[in-house]
């Protein structure tokens, strides 16, 4: 009679594909007159995932300081939902992005390529052009880097071969959603008006996340796995949270500037809450991959409101390049917080991995997933990193703005300065193009004292990994 009212319910009732899995393992386990046991269920689940790829949230922040978090160790700054993200998954606090600047950064994370290899390095096109911004020439070579991304694989298509639909929110350079592989999107894209990072994407986070949470029920209904790039404009400028979040950190005698910087980062942990929740609510949860990961990193001016300091947005230090990375697979993934130094260069392997998709021979970075499911140790000594002038140059010369390239070698990190082409935010980086600066990052995580002089040896040993990583013909390294 149990198992009868059970099934009318079932029949009657409309859920998601995944709750309807988990009921109709119930309706089995009652009609045989078992009960699964915790570890039944454990089993159960981790089979269930693995013929069905998980869904995939790709959470990408913007403009973030690698220490602004709870988990990470601030006093100040709130951060309750991604907090709950660390201590339920597998954290790197040691994670880098290979170039801090938001548009490569970003194109790296959607291909698992270098700049040097995508081949877009800068955010724009040179200023100096015949006509400044507004010239023919200019808007001619905005389409010519946006064009990059038709020569590369990109992760939405990588992911077709699964059944994936893919959705894009937030920041997006290269275009409208639908050249970069994504099945529906909210950014218009270059050359319609607003069309330079995101246009009407910006809008989410900002104003909700309704439009993922429909496209999760939706993509969920019709028994598809999802990617959803969620790369809201926060906590980036301009700095205009909540006057109620406002209110918290004004009250605690801090700069303006600063107060609004640590008061949007609590406003874009809201929002992520808000998507957890939903995960849960409907769920998908135990089969979504969550990957978190910050473009680059920043220093709120305290005296400027929506301004950085130097060494951070746009250098290689660490306040530039570090964020923490942290992939969450409940029915996969035990909860671990892991040392060893990882990058965003991994992340496109890790998802296809995760998927059970071969990964292209092409791409440098590592896949974790095994490393994350099994608890086994990263077979990697190295990081790799490269930073270019803000402004494009020769477009088809990656070299052309070279400024810096740098490594991380266990806990030495070596930092090398090229001469290459700057006709922007030159103030960011005239002290730090010298000679190149060795810290050891274990013991100096704030690279205060540079051991350069005190450890030639260790600064040659280095400078061939950079070398030996991909070769510099034109550039030079500066030695002063």
């Amino acid at each position: 009679m149990q198992f009868f009212k059970l099934k009318q319910a079932l029949i009657k009732f409309k859920p998601t594909a995944t709750l309807k899995t988990l009921m109709v393992s119930s309706v089995i386990a009652l009609s045989t007159g078992c009960s699964l046991t915790s570890s039944d269920k454990t089993e159960a689940s981790v089979e269930q995932s693995a013929k069905t790829p998980p869904n995939i949230l790709l959470i990408l922040s913007d403009d973030h300081a690698w220490n602004d978090y709870s988990f990470m160790g601030h006093e100040i700054v709130k951060t309750p939902s991604l907090d709950k993200l660390a201590a339920e998954g597998v954290t790197f606090k040691r994670g880098y992005v290979p170039t801090s600047l938001c548009r490569p950064s970003l194109a790296t994370i959607a291909t698992g390529l270098y700049a040097y290899q995508h081949g877009i390095t800068g955010n724009d096109p040179s200023r100096k052009l015949p006509g400044g911004k507004k010239g023919a020439e200019y808007k001619k070579q905005r389409a010519e880097i946006i064009a990059k991304i038709d020569k590369v694989k990109l992760l939405p298509n990588l992911l077709k071969e699964k059944g994936y639909v893919s959705l894009q929110t937030g920041k997006w350079w290269e275009g409208n959603f639908a050249r970069g592989g994504f099945d529906e999107g909210m950014t218009r894209g270059f050359p319609q008006k607003g069309g330079r990072h995101g246009d009407d994407g910006l809008k989410i986070g900002r104003e909700g996340v309704d439009i993922i949470t429909n496209f999760m029920d939706k993509s969920s209904a019709a028994g598809k796995p999802f990617l959803v790039w969620y790369a809201p404009f926060m906590p980036h400028t301009p700095h205009t949270p909540p006057q109620r979040l406002l209110k918290k950190y004004s009250n605690l005698g801090l700069a303006e500037s600063v107060a609004k910087y640590y008061a949007m980062i609590e406003w874009f942990d809201e929002t992520n809450g808000q998507l957890m929740d939903h995960l849960e609510k409907t769920g998908l949860k135990d089969n979504t991959l969550v990957v978190y990961v910050s473009d680059n990193g920043w220093i709120t001016n305290p005296k400027q409101t929506d301004r950085f300091l130097p060494k951070s947005k746009q250098s290689p230090n660490e306040s530039g390049v570090r964020t923490p990375i942290m992939y969450s697979l409940p029915s996969q993934f035990k909860p671990q917080m892991r040392t060893e130094a990882t990058s965003s260069i991994d992340i496109v392997p890790t998802i296809l991995g995760a998927a059970g998709i071969d990964i292209p021979k092409e791409l440098p970075g590592v896949n974790l997933f095994d490393n994350m499911k099994n608890q086994t140790p990263i077979e990697r000594d190295t990081i790799f990193g490269e930073g270019f002038a803000h402004d494009m140059d020769d477009l088809n010369d990656p070299e052309s703005t070279l400024l810096y390239r740098w490594v991380i070698d266990g806990e030495w990190k070596l930092i090398l300065s090229y001469d290459g082409t700057n006709v922007s935010y030159q103030k960011y980086h005239d002290d730090f193009l010298v000679g190149p600066r060795l810290y050891n990052i274990k013991k100096d995580e704030y690279e205060k004292v540079d051991l350069a002089a005190k450890h030639p040896e260790i600064v040659a040993r280095l400078s061939k990994k950079i070398a030996d990583w991909y070769p510099v013909t034109k550039r030079k390294v500066l030695q002063k």
